[in-house]
């Protein structure tokens, strides 16, 4: 992995972050953990019984489940579907301890707690939302206003739920998700099929066609570490249409789907030039 130079953080400092810490903050508590590691439910994928392995000693992950691993950089990249270069400014936020060796785990570390889910109203939630140049009344079609306790303290964010209860979160300040981790599939009864990888390329995508569940059902990754899971998603539909990110990762999975299925098209040559749809629809659409 190259170092990269402009970025304040280097590589090598950013790999001694503790990645109990950084999973920590992006929503992921451990389920058991002894003085060599912890086990966590994998924030690739829904599972009922924790197969994501940190060692406390080398400071390193494997998911068993999945069958990959890495260091701290490589999981916020898969977690946050975000460049080197992003994942190291997303470490380089001073909440982060640079030695793992002297942080041990707290006794108990709750997670995420649900506490209310109704439709989006909060004006800071529809002030997000107006940033992100998507009107309510689309982002109340797919998602909600989620309530949450983290640590003892409340919290609030637009939420999408999954297909296995779980729910994707974000707010201005916090990205997150409510294990169990997967993917979102919206039904329409359609012979078509959208995939893209988050809430807010979905609620673009909705934006953008007004009519979008009239005419496809919607698959949602949530994660491109759920990409080989689509394929059996697939079979039943005449055209699959792909509006994945422009970045290594999104690339590498949309040529996995290409393959996976005849009719499948690329369709993020529409946002050529820009890192996701979003991206691309804040940049060039009027308030």
């Amino acid at each position: 992995m190259k170092k990269e130079r402009t970025n304040k953080l280097s590589c090598e400092k950013a790999r001694s972050i503790c990645t109990v810490q950084a999973l920590a903050k992006l929503g992921h508590f451990p389920t058991r953990k002894s003085e060599k590691e912890a086990w966590f439910l994998s924030p690739f994928r829904s599972e009922t019984e924790a197969s994501f392995k940190v060692s406390l000693t080398l400071n390193r992950w494997y998911d068993h489940g999945a069958g990959i691993g890495g260091n701290v950089i490589d999981l916020v990249c898969l977690i946050k579907r975000c460049s080197v270069k992003e994942a190291l400014l997303v470490l380089d936020n001073g909440a982060l301890s640079f030695s793992f060796q002297q942080q041990p785990l707290s006794r108990k570390e709750p997670g995420i707690e649900v506490t209310e889910v109704k439709p989006i109203r909060h004006p800071a939630l529809l002030a997000y939302l107006r940033s992100r140049k998507i009107k309510p009344t689309v982002a109340r079609l797919y998602a909600e206003e989620v309530h949450f306790r983290l640590k003892g303290k409340h919290y609030f964010a637009i939420g999408l739920e999954n297909i296995s209860g779980g729910y994707e979160l974000r707010n201005k300040f916090f990205k997150g998700s409510v294990s169990p981790k997967d993917i979102t599939l919206l039904m329409n009864q359609c012979t078509n099929l959208v995939v893209c990888e988050g809430m807010f390329d979905l609620l673009t995508l909705a934006s953008h066609c007004r009519n979008l569940s009239k005419g496809a059902d919607i698959l949602v990754l949530n994660s491109v570490a759920f990409v080989k899971k689509v394929p059996g998603y697939l079979k039943d539909y005449k055209h699959v249409e792909l509006y994945l990110d422009r970045d290594g990762a999104g690339k590498k999975a949309t040529q996995f789907l290409l393959t996976a299925h005849s009719k499948a098209l690329d369709r993020s040559g529409m946002y050529e030039g820009y890192k996701d749809i979003n991206e691309w629809w804040t940049k060039n659409t009027d308030g």
